[in-house]
């Protein structure tokens, strides 16, 4: 298994102790740094593959520190660990690049597990914000059944290939839904398909 290289990032202490001795009970985690602030983050970012990113924090958000993380360091994938529940903060930091999201009364299981998802190229939302970002929105309603299935998938990272082997799809036919939705929801890019995707339907497959 891929060894996964942590930074922390939160403005309490205590919080990052607590979290760098559940991580490190894992055999392939190591918190090789830790940062306070979004500036601190920035700098100690290039050792880690895998930052750990709280919302709220003195001087810039974590918000704000994982957009300039992710353009400067495209491969280190950010999932952010905080309090709130809030689908507004959620979406904000998916736009900003974030790979995932969980909340910080999670079982450490789902630490764990929203890690490695992310490591592995996944998305991952802690589950009561997954049930919530799968509702419907009034847009979701134009599309049909099976577009909804191959939209969710997309929302997960899978590729047309994957999509089409977990449901039994040609290629050429998930490539169809994508265009169908696509049209149907205004969307011109794969890129701004993947964003709506994540913020509509992100719950995990």
């Amino acid at each position: 298994m891929t060894a996964v290289r942590i930074l922390l990032v939160d403005d309490h202490p205590l919080v990052r102790d607590g979290l760098r001795a559940r991580l490190e009970a894992v055999p392939h985690f190591s918190v090789v740094a830790e940062a306070g602030s979004a500036d601190e983050a920035l700098e100690r970012a290039g050792e880690a593959n895998l930052v750990l990113m709280d919302i709220n924090m003195r001087g810039a958000s974590g918000i704000e520190a994982t957009a300039q993380l992710v353009r400067r360091y495209p491969d280190i994938a950010v999932l952010m660990l905080s309090m709130h529940d809030k689908l507004e903060y959620v979406t904000q930091a998916i736009q900003a690049g974030a790979r995932g999201y969980v909340l910080k009364d999670a079982p450490g299981k789902d630490i764990v597990l929203a890690i490695d998802t992310v490591m592995a190229g996944g998305i991952y939302y802690s589950p009561a914000l997954a049930r919530q970002l799968a509702r419907p929105s009034q847009q979701d309603n134009q599309l049909t059944v099976r577009e909804q299935e191959v939209l969710r998938h997309i929302a997960s990272g899978q590729s047309n290939k994957q999509i089409a082997r977990d449901l039994a799809l040609s290629v050429r036919t998930v490539e169809t839904h994508r265009l169908n939705i696509k049209r149907k929801l205004g969307i011109e890019g794969q890129a701004e398909l993947i964003r709506f995707a994540v913020q509509h339907l992100g719950s995990p497959l």
